[in-house]
């Protein structure tokens, strides 16, 4: 427990934790928007979401590269992800969109294994990170730094989501999205092509993805199998928040982005990711009695 100690002896390192781990979640809630969309207008949870972020990031360092501006890499991967997320509804998804939530797991499970040999095979299974080459800010006499490419991910976080809420109710598709999220049978009748509606949301979520892929890239590492602890942060983040809470996703995703890195300083990296899978099975126990208690409540 020396990092504790070290904590309650320079609390200047807390500060920097902090503010690491809040710019970090911000990029969590990023890859979360997606998987909400997908659970909550399809009631499918999507465990290919990991992959898709990780994707995004290896189309940003290839293009980039084969030396195309980094920024405008951006848009390209979100491009690519949105193609290969339609791709991947017409021939996968669509089997299973209004079947069991179990065969929609084994599915997306799937395809989150099938992407990982692609991506080992396509771009190796060494790790890869591209500079921003955007600069860093020094507070307090140097303590504590601020990376500029992470200040950048949490305002485009933040523009994603504020962008999604809009486009979900004012937009035409948004607002048949939402209509076949609240009752598919009703939309149809109404003249509402759900299967158009299913395509589009499936492709969003891997859009955002990929935006959320290029930070990632450049903030952090990709690596071909890194993609579970993604979908495990995304399913934690949209557990928490509830579904179709876009400021609730992104609180999540900040909080567990702090609570991550204070962790991963207290406990040692190497139980970084433990934390993160201890503290889903916390948080499903405690769903779980909360859903009990409401039961036994009703009766």
């Amino acid at each position: 427990m020396d990092g504790l100690q070290i904590l309650f002896s320079a609390p200047i390192f807390s500060l920097q934790l902090i503010i690491d781990g809040i710019l970090i979640g911000a990029i969590f809630a990023l890859a979360a928007y997606g998987m909400a969309l997908v659970w909550g207008v399809m009631k499918i949870i999507n465990f290919a979401q990991g992959e898709f972020v990780i994707l995004g990031g290896f189309i940003v360092y290839t293009l980039h590269k084969a030396g195309l501006n980094l920024f405008l890499c951006v848009p390209l991967a979100v491009v690519a992800l949105y193609i290969v997320g339609w791709i991947l509804y017409h021939l996968i998804i669509v089997r299973i969109v209004e079947k069991d939530l179990f065969i929609s797991i084994l599915a997306t499970f799937g395809i989150a294994i099938l992407m990982q040999q692609l991506m080992n095979q396509l771009f190796g299974a060494d790790v890869q990170i591209v500079e921003s080459k955007l600069d860093t800010w020094f507070f307090f006499d140097g303590n504590v730094t601020v990376l500029q490419i992470k200040v950048v991910g949490f305002f485009i976080a933040i523009v994603v989501g504020a962008c999604l809420t809009l486009f979900m109710k004012k937009a035409r598709l948004g607002q048949a999205i939402r209509a076949t999220a609240q009752d598919a049978r009703a939309a149809r009748i109404l003249g509402v092509d759900t299967n158009k509606v299913y395509a589009s949301t499936f492709a969003l979520n891997a859009a955002i993805c990929g935006a959320a892929g290029a930070l990632v890239v450049m903030t952090w590492v990709i690596q071909a199998f890194a993609g579970l602890a993604y979908t495990i942060r995304s399913f934690m983040i949209v557990i928490v928040a509830g579904i179709g809470n876009v400021s609730g996703v992104i609180l999540a995703g900040l909080g567990l982005g702090a609570a991550e890195n204070i962790a991963g300083f207290i406990l040692g990296t190497e139980f970084q990711a433990a934390f993160v899978f201890s503290l889903l099975v916390v948080i499903l126990v405690w769903r779980n009695f909360k859903l009990s208690l409401k039961r036994r409540y009703l009766k």
